[in-house]
């Protein structure tokens, strides 16, 4: 399989992650939507990361689908999100949130760094959506005992709050201080110490 995308993205990254722990062997093309735009757009019309191709030739193009895939080819016994039911969508709620704070903080990069007159109303309402997701996180994480977000095996949750977590760190780091959000960002530190994280990371490169 070849993944498409750099690191730095919390998407690409979180397929990276669970490709690495579901020992799925891959080939990363580090391949950039703005200076490599018409390689991606060879596999993916919309030049978006991650692009998933396939040993069949096969693309997939979002990463909740690359993931729904994974799980598929995993088998029930290894599968990191429930295959139905409430755990499934209580998992996938979680996985909504965080995708959409990683959404949030990549728009504000592009909002600061592409153009040149700011609108202080899209920044004061990306920055509302982002602050009020991290507490969401931090109030459904906070009184939960397990070591993990659903129990004591890791699961795509886990995954993409930390991705996530670890962007918008990076991108936003007057957003972040300990004290706000304790258990979320201890979490996603617990979480970055394992060796697959540490394995998958990039560091933060803001386009130009």
């Amino acid at each position: 399989m070849i993944l498409i995308g750099q690191y730095d993205s919390p998407f690409v990254r979180r397929v990276a992650i669970a490709l690495t722990l579901y020992e799925m062997p891959f080939e990363q093309r580090p391949w950039s939507v703005f200076g490599d735009a018409d390689e991606v757009a060879q596999y993916n019309p919309l030049i978006r990361v991650p692009t998933l191709v396939l040993d069949s030739g096969e693309v997939l193009i979002e990463s909740a689908m690359i993931l729904d895939y994974l799980d598929e080819e995993a088998g029930a016994a290894r599968r990191m999100m429930a295959e139905a039911g409430p755990a499934r969508r209580e998992a996938q709620k979680i996985c909504a949130l965080a995708t959409g704070l990683g959404d949030k903080a990549v728009a504000l990069v592009y909002e600061r760094v592409l153009h040149k007159e700011k609108s202080e109303v899209w920044v004061e309402r990306c920055t509302g959506q982002v602050e009020r997701v991290l507490a969401a996180l931090e109030a459904d994480r906070a009184p939960r005992p397990t070591p993990y977000w659903f129990g004591d095996a890791i699961g795509h949750a886990d995954i993409a709050v930390t991705c996530a977590l670890r962007f918008a760190r990076e991108a936003h780091p007057t957003l972040f201080a300990e004290s706000r959000w304790p258990t979320l960002i201890a979490h996603a530190d617990r979480c970055e110490a394992l060796p697959a994280f540490k394995a998958i990371v990039q560091a933060f490169n803001p386009p130009s």
